[in-house]
């Protein structure tokens, strides 16, 4: 995956974790690696204020 993506695995396994957000460019390739939207692949955790 980290081949694929262009990045390390360091950060594919960061973004996995939740420790990353990865950049719009990169959130969009993988979205297209797995053929979903970005929505589907990253969401955001509800906040305190959200909830």
């Amino acid at each position: 995956l980290a081949d694929e993506l262009g990045v390390s695995r360091q950060t594919v396994n960061a973004i996995e974790k939740g420790k990353f957000d990865p950049s719009l460019p990169l959130a969009f390739k993988v979205a297209r690696l797995f053929e979903l939207s970005i929505e589907d692949i990253f969401q955001d955790a509800p906040t305190a204020s959200t909830l």
